[in-house]
């Protein structure tokens, strides 16, 4: 009895490896761009979406946030449905919708009406468009992670692993640069009247061109034997291969909560535990965000010559051993708020580069795309998204020195999931 045919890796995956990573980083750069522009506009959205609460301008900022974290829980089912549709019909076609997913929320909260105009409807409207922006971002990790290893040539799996965050700090500086821009542009008076909608509106043209990109990109899976008998189901990643979801979970853990706490919370750590003022925290971030960048393809080359585990060690372990004092070290300067910064940015390299890789290299073709997506995407809306709140809790308790062994104790445990990790780095993909 013969065994059926199954969807393959296509044979000559890396035949165009530059067009290859501009589309993978192109359209993942505009999708970070489109999610971090929310964050960094929520203030102007809060004042014309929401309605003000009796005697309590803090409740409109409260719901806006609260939507961002709607946005945010709906990434595993993102990962989830788009990662099977990747196994499916293929990483180009799951890539491709995503991208006009996150063009059509992005010009949705645009164009959403204010609270004064439309009354209820204004935000359903934005949360509608934030469930487009969950769903899409969840499933761009899992598309654009198993596309851009599935074009690697031999022994470059971690460099172009490595382009996965390269492209996301490039769309979170890219809305930090427009939306400072635009405010010094326009002033607040305009911003909070409609300049707040003109990087939604940028982001959904900033789309059409990564849409473009993306269709020029060749495919990395082809489907041999698309009878309906043959396709992937939505679950055959966790059916069939519990132990390698779980491991993802592990992985991601304490990878997870220190990009968010380095990246995104830091700044915020500093204004509130070291009274730093927010421009300086804001500039260190920066900073820090464009070294972090750089850093990227150098921990992939690395990976490529000497390993995965190695670097997930040094991360992890370092990461359990200096989270505590590294924080203690910021001294209310910006000197010192820099300088912690970009140090954790260089232990988190070892994390970071090469993710996508590891994720890539632990499942087979057929559901490499749903297997990554589902319990990545959950992992960090368990531990990353909750990395703001769960240190903003500590402070409110008054024990703010808990969040560093926070940080800590989980990079330890992820730690120890890194030396039960099989090496991968120079075995071929499963197919």
């Amino acid at each position: 009895m013969t065994e059926p045919q199954v969807r393959t890796q296509a044979p000559v995956p890396g035949r165009r490896p530059a067009r290859q990573l501009l589309a993978a980083s192109v359209g993942n750069a505009v999708e970070w761009y489109d999610w971090y522009a929310y964050t960094f506009l929520a203030t102007y959205i809060a004042g014309q979406v929401f309605p003000a609460g009796a005697g309590n301008s803090l409740v409109p900022l409260l719901a806006t946030f609260a939507v961002f974290a709607v946005g945010f829980f709906m990434r595993p089912v993102g990962g989830l449905l788009m990662g099977a549709l990747a196994d499916r019909r293929g990483r180009r076609a799951a890539l491709t919708v995503t991208i006009l997913l996150m063009g059509g929320s992005s010009l949705l909260v645009g164009l959403t009406p204010t609270y004064a105009a439309a009354g209820v409807l204004a935000p359903v409207i934005l949360v509608a468009a934030r469930l487009l922006q969950g769903l899409s971002v969840g499933g761009e990790f899992a598309a654009s992670t198993t596309f851009l290893v599935e074009s690697a040539g031999p022994g470059r799996r971690g460099l172009f692993s490595s382009f996965q965050y390269v492209s996301t700090t490039i769309g979170q500086l890219a809305a930090s640069g427009i939306t400072a821009a635009l405010i010094a542009a326009l002033g607040q008076g305009t911003m909070e009247g409609w300049g707040w909608r003109v990087p939604f509106l940028v982001g959904a043209a900033l789309s059409l061109v990564g849409f473009w990109i993306r269709r020029g990109a060749e495919e990395t899976l082809t489907p041999v034997d698309d009878s309906p008998g043959q396709r992937p189901g939505l679950f055959d990643a966790l059916r069939r291969h519990p132990r390698q979801s779980l491991l993802i979970c592990g992985i991601t853990a304490g990878g997870t909560l220190a990009y968010y706490t380095w990246t995104a919370y830091l700044p915020t750590y500093a204004e509130l535990n070291e009274g730093i003022g927010k421009a300086d925290a804001l500039l260190a971030g920066t900073l820090a965000l464009a070294f972090f960048a750089l850093l990227q393809p150098v921990g992939g080359l690395l990976s490529d010559r000497y390993g995965r585990k190695p670097l997930l060690l040094f991360f992890g372990v370092s990461f359990a051993l200096l989270s505590v004092p590294l924080l203690r070290a910021i001294n209310g300067s910006f000197l010192s708020l820099l300088l912690v910064q970009c140090a954790g940015m260089v232990l988190l390299t070892g994390f970071t580069s090469i993710s996508a890789a590891v994720n890539a290299e632990i499942f087979p073709a057929r559901v490499r795309a749903a297997g990554i997506g589902f319990p990545y995407s959950l992992t960090v809306a368990l531990f990353g998204g909750t990395a703001p709140y769960v240190g903003t809790l500590f402070k409110e308790i008054d024990r703010p020195g808990l969040f560093p062994w926070y940080v800590s104790v989980l990079c330890l445990v992820s730690a120890a999931v890194y030396l039960r990790l099989p090496e991968s780095a120079h075995k071929e993909l499963e197919r």
